[in-house]
């Protein structure tokens, strides 16, 4: 009788966190960002996709319990997905279908389970906290489309 073959491999694949994240400007070209409770990075807006659920209906329900948005579906434009180490949970990755939407500034008050919310200067956020996705990717993204 034959042995058993088994393959190991060095590389161990990190669980990856499916989410809907929204790239979203004020008319003045700040990025929205937010915090969650007991935490101290700041990120996009945003949160994790069900099962069954299109990315971009996600997106607006977070938004809707998070932020108190109610955004039609045509004010979102694609912008692409994008991987990074999770800020919250180590040794996970974020996959975030990323979708660009202009808000009033007035308009987001935190709730759920974000703790604060702010506007922040795309190419000079301060000295807060930035979520690897956000300074990695997406900040860029807006950096780079306001010529900054």
């Amino acid at each position: 009788m034959g042995r058993a073959h088994r393959t190991c491999s060095d590389a161990v694949t990190p669980p990856v966190i499916h989410v809907a994240a929204a790239l979203a400007v004020d008319d003045r070209g700040r990025a929205l960002m937010v915090r969650k409770h007991g935490t101290t990075m700041f990120m996009q807006p945003g949160g994790k996709i069900e099962p069954g659920e299109h990315p971009l209906d996600a997106l607006r329900r977070e938004l809707g319990e998070e932020l108190g948005l109610d955004l039609p579906t045509a004010s979102f434009t694609w912008v692409g997905t994008f991987e990074e180490d999770a800020a919250n949970e180590p040794g996970h990755v974020v996959r975030a279908e990323v979708y660009s939407v202009t808000v009033d500034g007035a308009s987001p008050v935190a709730a759920a389970e974000i703790a604060e919310c702010r506007w922040v200067d795309v190419a000079d956020p301060g000295d807060i906290d930035l979520a690897p996705l956000s300074r990695e990717a997406l900040l860029p993204i807006l950096v780079a489309r306001t010529g900054g």
